[in-house]
């Protein structure tokens, strides 16, 4: 079931995320948030954007949200989307129907672009924005360091 971000929710999405900052290089922060962060970032969010979040039987699967992608008033109606599933969910079809309703809320909320930045050679979520229709539009080669090696960035492009 996918439903609107609650605070008590922040709990598992901050479990979700800290292990994607601290076991992987999906996330360019390197240290772990607390669950007081993660709270402040979903709610201040939330207040102004979709935010969402799967659950089956009692447990959080997944989330994503938007938000602006850059601060200057001429971006205003271009967002950027994010998506994580907990370990062990994906492959599920999880992710997919979270940001197919997450782009549909962005739509209905007035956004015209949604732009998503990915880690170079992140296969998972490469394929998943092609198939959602997302289209590669840069690439930043060696912009971020973590774990003794240099990543890329891709970013894609949604035009709603």
């Amino acid at each position: 079931m996918i439903r609107a971000f609650r605070p008590d929710d922040a709990p598992a999405i901050t479990q979700i995320y800290n292990h994607y900052v601290l076991k992987t290089d999906i996330s360019f922060e390197t240290v772990a948030l607390t669950v007081e962060q993660m709270h402040e970032r979903l709610v201040a969010i939330a207040a102004s954007f979709p935010c969402l979040v799967d659950c089956e039987e009692g447990l959080l699967r997944g989330y994503c949200y938007a938000h602006l992608w850059k601060e200057r008033a001429a971006y205003a109606h271009t967002w950027e989307a994010t998506v994580y599933l907990a370990p062990g969910q994906l492959r599920k079809g999880i992710g997919r129907r979270l940001m197919e309703r997450l782009i549909e809320e962005c739509r209905q909320a007035g956004c015209k672009a949604l732009v998503s930045c990915v880690t170079g050679g992140n296969v998972a979520s490469d394929a998943l924005h092609r198939r959602l229709g997302f289209r590669q539009v840069s690439l930043f080669p060696r912009v971020g360091r973590k774990f003794g090696r240099w990543l890329d960035v891709v970013d894609y492009e949604l035009l709603l």
